[in-house]
């Protein structure tokens, strides 16, 4: 499990999908395979991480189960929604595009992979310098344990800013319904594996895959300390913009995570949807609160 967790989500739930939708069983049953492959996602995610956790502790819920289940329905709600009304966004768009539409369908997954990830990252580092975007985001750095649901705990407005920018050039190239389906799955498999208490092992490929092993140091409490490794699929854009960091002497408890500047951050679902635009809301901007002790720093 340690080394074919990841090959087995990565390779195994997407292959799936390219399979189902390039011999055309996907046609005959609808977009149900797609909800049946998500559950089976989130299934293996939930029973790895109570075989093989990196911290038992992350395994308990802390009076954030049902609310992080909301914010999971919501948001791949929203997901899916977006992807059944991509036709019409792209009837919308003059032309036919530049889609490379003759390639081999996976050829063309990995394409709209690497394009989305592009603007998801750009989003998100922005989200860290920007007051008004980070009000947004702040909901998903509450979290007080890392676990395969933490990604998908996103406020709606935020996931539709970083879903509007990284498919945006997608829809303007002609991105086939097909291919955004795939694309919506390969998103969700990201997000669990990345936020993933799955103690698993990817050998060099943590410096270029955006995965948990990595991500964990993104989600470092202290102000300007937790800046970094802001990837969704790949580190590239963070090599690129020098915020790549990784310390492999680390080791990280409930402690290391949160908002030292808000530590008191609303629990609830509704609570966190109200409170970006409350006066008192989150914290000013990422760049202000409560600087890291001298031992937490990290190397880059």
């Amino acid at each position: 499990m340690r080394y074919g967790y990841v090959p087995f989500m990565l390779l195994g739930a997407n292959g799936t999908a390219v399979a189902l939708i390039t011999t055309g069983v996907a046609d005959g049953i609808g977009k149900a395979w797609l909800l049946a492959l998500l559950g089976g996602a989130v299934a293996c995610s939930f029973a790895a991480e109570r075989l093989l956790p990196y911290e038992n502790a992350w395994n308990t819920p802390q009076d954030d189960d049902r609310r992080d289940a909301a914010h999971a329905i919501v948001n791949e709600t929203l997901t899916l929604g977006s992807v059944a009304a991509l036709p019409l966004l792209a009837a919308l768009i003059p032309g036919n595009g530049i889609w490379p539409n003759g390639w081999p369908f996976a050829l063309q997954v990995l394409a709209a992979i690497v394009v989305a990830d592009a603007g998801i990252t750009l989003v998100h580092y922005a989200s860290h310098k920007i007051g008004w975007l980070w009000r947004l985001h702040a909901v998903h750095h509450s979290v007080r344990r890392c676990y395969g649901f933490n990604g998908l705990m996103k406020h709606p407005l935020h996931q539709a800013l970083e879903t509007a920018v990284g498919v945006t050039p997608l829809l303007i190239a002609g991105l086939p319904l097909d291919v955004a389906t795939a694309l919506a799955l390969a998103v969700a498999v990201q997000l669990l594996l990345q936020h993933s208490n799955v103690d698993y092992r990817i050998g060099p490929l943590k410096h270029l895959l955006a995965l948990n092993e990595g991500h964990r140091f993104h989600h470092l409490k202290w102000a300007g300390i937790g800046d970094v490794n802001f990837g969704l699929f790949t580190l590239i854009w963070d090599h690129a913009l020098r915020t790549y960091s990784y310390d492999p002497r680390r080791r990280f408890t409930t402690d290391d995570l949160g908002m030292a500047a808000k530590p008191h951050y609303p629990d609830g679902y509704l609570a966190q949807l109200t409170e970006p635009f409350k006066p008192s809301g989150a914290c000013a901007a990422p760049t202000t609160g409560t600087a890291a002790p001298a031992p937490h720093t990290t190397s880059a």
